[in-house]
């Protein structure tokens, strides 16, 4: 007999073996304890300590674009957008302008952002008034600063008003601080207002055509896609954004529609040449209520934008707030 062959019978017991005790419970299956896991008590800090030199040392982030659990399954997150906006480094500060109204949007989260505003105010030697975390609001003796979540997940809106107004000389001195400083480094945590973990995109459809809701103010949205759209629609004979109009809140883009780039391919097959025309289309953001703005895309040339066409572009737009 083949000497390799005597050691069969014995390899077919140890794995006959050895798979009794990974069912018996030999090998421990942690997923169990993991479920059967319970939350501890937070911990409670003496009075009168000094609040900056706590922080989470490691801050669970948050999750946003989850859809809500069926049947209990939860569906895990849309891709993020592949796009020049999304690529960008973390640390990033920009101004957003819609009419007399200007605020800075900065690549970090409200969580990283706030120790900032509060070394901000030290720094200018200016007296808190109130400050309040969890609304992500500083009052002092000069101007209202405060901090929200942005429309792009991960990013951060700061104000600085005075009486409703924005206060210019302040808004500069904010931007040149984050500019100075890196957001990209350990994100402290604190008990400061963070982004709801919620659907922010609601795709329906109305007969043939497609509309995408959005929790967001419109003139704000405008101002945010205004900036991405200039970011992501800028390649020719592709995506272009053509026009954009604060009053009416919407945007003529020429895009090259998936019908157009599928006949293209095939097209080329034949002929060498792809001959891919993109289509004019009008982006218009209508406002729902206070939070809340629909999108839609219509046709703005002689052809018409199929279903599933308004259904692919208005995914698009949409995944630059990603």
């Amino acid at each position: 007999m083949n000497s390799a062959l005597k050691w069969m019978p014995l390899v077919a017991v140890l794995a006959l073996a050895t798979a009794g005790c990974a069912r018996d419970g030999f090998y421990h299956d942690r997923n169990l304890d993991y479920g059967e896991a319970e939350e501890n008590a937070p911990l409670v800090l003496p009075e009168g300590r000094n609040a900056e030199r706590y922080r989470d040392t490691m801050p669970v982030p948050e999750v946003s674009g989850t859809r809500p659990a069926e049947d209990g399954v939860v569906e895990a997150p849309l891709p993020q957008a592949l796009s020049p906006g999304r690529s960008m480094e973390r640390g990033y500060v920009e101004r957003r302008a819609v009419g007399d109204e200007r605020w800075l949007v900065v690549g970090a989260e409200p969580a990283t952002v706030w120790p900032e505003l509060e070394r901000f105010v030290r720094s200018r030697g200016l007296t808190i008034t109130a400050s309040d975390s969890r609304r992500g609001i500083l009052e002092t003796d000069q101007a209202r600063i405060s901090v929200r979540p942005a429309l792009r997940s991960g990013d951060s809106e700061i104000r600085c008003e005075q009486g409703g107004s924005t206060q210019a000389a302040c808004l500069t001195a904010l931007e040149r601080h984050f500019e100075a400083r890196s957001m990209s480094s350990s994100a402290a945590s604190l008990a400061a207002q963070r982004p709801d973990a919620q659907n922010r995109a609601r795709f329906e459809q109305r007969g043939d055509d497609w509309q995408v809701i959005l929790p967001f103010e419109a003139d704000r949205l405008w101002a945010e896609l205004s900036h991405q759209l200039e970011l992501d629609f800028a390649v020719e004979g592709r995506r272009e954004l053509l026009e954009r109009d604060p009053a009416s809140r919407s945007f003529l883009v020429g895009y090259l529609t998936r019908s157009e780039r599928e006949r293209g391919f095939w097209r080329s097959l034949a002929t060498l040449n792809l001959g891919e025309e993109p289509q004019q289309v009008r982006l218009v953001l209508e406002a729902l209520g206070p939070e809340e703005t629909v999108l839609t895309a219509q046709s703005a040339s002689d052809g018409e934008l199929s279903t599933e066409d308004q259904r692919e572009l208005l995914e698009r737009v949409a995944g630059l707030l990603r």
